[in-house]
C-alpha cells in the first residue's frame, strides 16, 4: 500500500508494550499507514559490510524510504532505546533521510523519559530528519491487563496530530 506515514514497532519480544502502542497508533491514523514489525523479519546485526544486502533489509528500506512521518515504537532497556531500534537504523541508513520522526517509548520505570535522545540526535545530524518535539513515554503502570491507559491514547492522538503538520511541510 501507498502511505506516506509509517509505524515501526522494534521490540523483540513477543509479549511487548511498545507494541501496543504502535498497534493503536495505526488506527488513528486519518491517511494511509504503513506498519513495520521488526518480530516479522529477520534482520541481521549491522557489521558495516555484507548486512545491506540481506533480504530483509532489501524488503525494509523502500517501504521507509517511502514514508515521510515515522513512528519509531521502542521499548527502553536499561535507560537506553532497545538495541533493536538502533540496529535497525543503522541497517538502512539513507532511508531515514529528512523524515519527520516521532517516537513512542514503553520502559519498566519512569526514570528513563529522556532515553531517545541519542536516537533522536543521530537522527537529525546524519539524516536531517525533523524530530516531533511530542512523544510518549509510557511507564509499566500505564498498562493494565494489556490495556493502554486513557491518557497515554490521548498522548498518541497529538504526537499524531504533531507529526502530520510537520509532515504537511516536508
Amino acid at each position: 500500500m501507498q502511505a506516506d506515514n509509517l509505524v515501526i514497532s522494534t521490540s523483540l519480544n513477543k509479549n511487548s508494550r511498545s507494541r501496543l502502542l504502535a498497534k493503536y497508533a495505526i488506527t488513528k491514523f486519518t491517511s494511509p499507514v504503513n506498519y513495520l514489525d521488526l518480530q516479522d523479519f529477520d534482520l541481521p546485526l549491522c557489521d558495516g559490510e555484507s548486512c545491506y544486502n540481506h533480504n530483509d533489509v532489501l524488503k525494509i528500506k523502500p517501504i521507509i524510504e517511502e514514508a515521510k512521518f515515522i513512528i519509531i515504537s521502542l521499548p527502553v532497556y536499561n535507560f537506553a532505546p532497545g538495541s533493536s531500534a538502533k540496529n535497525l537504523i543503522e541497517l538502512t541508513g539513507n532511508v531515514f533521510k529528512e523524515k519527520a520522526i516521532a517516537f513512542m517509548c514503553a520502559a519498566g520505570g519512569k526514570s528513563s523519559y529522556m532515553s531517545v535522545m541519542s536516537l533522536a540526535n543521530s537522527l537529525m545530524l546524519d539524516f536531517r530528519c525533523i524530530i516531533v518535539p511530542r512523544f510518549v513515554y509510557a511507564s509499566r503502570e500505564i498498562f493494565t491487563n494489556n490495556e493502554i491507559s486513557e491518557e497515554i491514547k490521548e498522548r498518541i492522538n497529538m504526537l499524531i496530530e504533531a507529526g502530520e503538520r510537520i509532515k504537511s511541510v516536508l
